[in-house]
C-alpha cells in the first residue's frame, strides 16, 4: 500500500474526541458515518451540552459525556479516564487540538492513535497533517478518515442531525396559529459575529409590511437574551411568536424545518439548515464562509461584502467587538436573499 493505512480487521472498538462548541460537533457528523463502515462499534467523546448535535445519530454506539464544570476536579479526571481505558477501545480519533484529546488517545493504550499535527510531540500513532489554505471544516474533520485510509465519496459526506417526534409537536402547540413563517434568529455566543438590532428591526419591519409572519429565536445566554429584548423594544407594534431562550436544540431544528425561511448569522442554526436542507440566509463578516458556510445546502444563501481585509478573524475591527464588514451589510439587500428563499421560483437575484 502506498499510506500506511489502518488495518481495520484489528479494530473492533473505536472512539472519537470531539471536544468542541456545537457546530464543530455537528460538522463532524461526516466522520462517524464513515467509521461506521468499517467498524461495529464507534462512541463519541463530548461535551454534555454538545449532545443534542450527535444524539440520535446512527452510527454511533454510545456516548461519553465530559462535563466542562467538573474540568479542574482532579478526582472526576480521574474516574472519567480510567473508565474510558477500561472500556478497550482499538482506535482513538482526536478531532480537536485540546489536550483532553490527546489525554484520552494516551490513556486508552489503543492499538492506533490518530491525531493533528501540532507543535509539541504527541503519542499519535497516525498525525493528520493540517491544510493551510481555506477549507471546509467538514473536509477538515473527514481528512481523519482519509488518514485512516478510508476514502469518502462526494454522496458520503452528509450531515445528520436527528429531531424527535415530540420536538416537533412542542413546537406545533408553541406555535398556535402561526404557521407558514419566517425564523429570525439574529444571535450567536459571539456577539461580534451579529448584525446590529436596528439593521434587524428594520428587516422585521420591511417583512411585516410585505405580510410575512415572523419567529423570534436565540440561546437562553444572557447576553443573547439582551439582544432579543432591544430587537422587541424597536418593533414593539409587530406581532412576533418569540420563542427566544424557550426552546431546546432539538427544538430548534423541528422549527428551522418547519419555516418558510431562516435568517442567522454564522452560528450553529446555519449548521442545523445544512443537515436539513432547510432554505436559510445567513450573514457573514470577519468570520469565513469558505470554513464555515453552508454545507451542501442548495437552499442556502450567504451575504457577505468584498472587503480586502475578510475573512480576519478578529473580535470586530482591531478588536473593537464590532465588525464593519457586517455591520454595513444593507437591510434592502437581506430583505431580498431572503424572499428570493421564500420564493425560489421567482427571479430576484442577490447582489453585495
Amino acid at each position: 500500500m502506498y499510506g500506511d493505512y489502518l488495518d481495520f480487521s484489528k479494530v473492533k472498538r473505536a472512539l472519537v474526541v470531539i471536544m468542541r462548541h456545537h457546530g464543530d460537533v455537528l460538522l463532524s457528523s461526516p466522520v462517524f458515518t464513515q467509521l461506521k463502515t468499517k467498524i461495529s462499534h464507534v462512541d463519541a467523546m463530548i461535551y454534555a451540552e454538545t449532545l443534542p448535535m450527535l444524539e440520535g445519530h446512527p452510527a454511533i454506539s454510545e456516548f461519553l459525556l465530559y462535563d466542562k464544570k467538573k474540568k479542574k476536579n482532579f478526582i472526576h479526571e480521574i474516574r472519567f479516564f480510567w473508565d474510558l481505558r477500561k472500556r478497550g477501545y482499538d482506535l482513538v480519533v482526536n478531532l480537536t487540538e485540546g489536550d483532553r484529546g490527546a489525554i484520552a488517545a494516551w490513556i486508552s493504550g489503543a492499538l492506533y492513535r490518530v491525531g493533528p499535527e501540532g507543535k509539541k510531540k504527541s503519542g499519535y500513532t497516525h498525525i493528520v497533517k493540517k491544510c493551510h489554505p481555506p477549507r471546509h471544516t467538514v473536509e477538515r474533520k473527514l481528512d481523519s478518515v482519509r488518514r485512516m485510509g478510508i476514502f469518502p465519496k462526494e454522496d458520503d459526506r452528509e450531515l445528520f442531525f436527528s429531531i424527535p417526534e415530540s420536538a416537533e409537536a412542542r413546537m406545533r402547540t408553541m406555535l398556535g396559529d402561526t404557521q407558514d413563517f419566517i425564523l429570525i434568529h439574529p444571535t450567536s455566543r459571539w456577539l461580534f459575529k451579529c448584525w446590529p438590532t436596528d439593521r434587524v428591526a428594520a428587516l422585521i419591519e420591511d417583512l411585516h409590511a410585505k405580510g410575512y409572519k415572523m419567529v423570534l429565536s436565540s440561546g437562553p445566554d444572557k447576553a443573547e437574551m439582551g439582544k432579543i429584548e432591544e430587537i422587541l423594544k424597536k418593533v414593539p407594534h409587530i406581532p412576533l411568536c418569540n420563542v427566544a431562550g424557550k426552546i431546546s436544540l432539538k427544538e430548534l431544528g423541528a422549527l428551522i424545518q418547519m419555516s418558510r425561511c431562516l435568517f442567522c448569522v454564522d452560528s450553529v442554526p446555519l449548521h442545523i439548515a445544512s443537515s436539513l436542507k432547510a432554505p436559510v440566509v445567513a450573514l457573514f463578516g470577519p468570520s469565513s464562509e469558505v470554513n464555515w458556510g453552508p454545507w451542501k445546502n442548495p437552499k442556502a444563501r450567504i451575504l457577505s461584502q468584498n472587503f480586502s481585509c475578510r475573512p480576519c478573524h478578529l473580535d470586530g475591527c482591531g478588536g473593537s467587538k464590532v465588525s464593519d464588514c457586517l455591520y454595513t451589510i444593507p437591510v434592502h439587500t437581506v430583505l431580498q436573499a431572503v424572499e428570493e428563499c421564500c420564493h425560489p421560483s421567482s427571479s430576484l437575484k442577490v447582489l453585495l
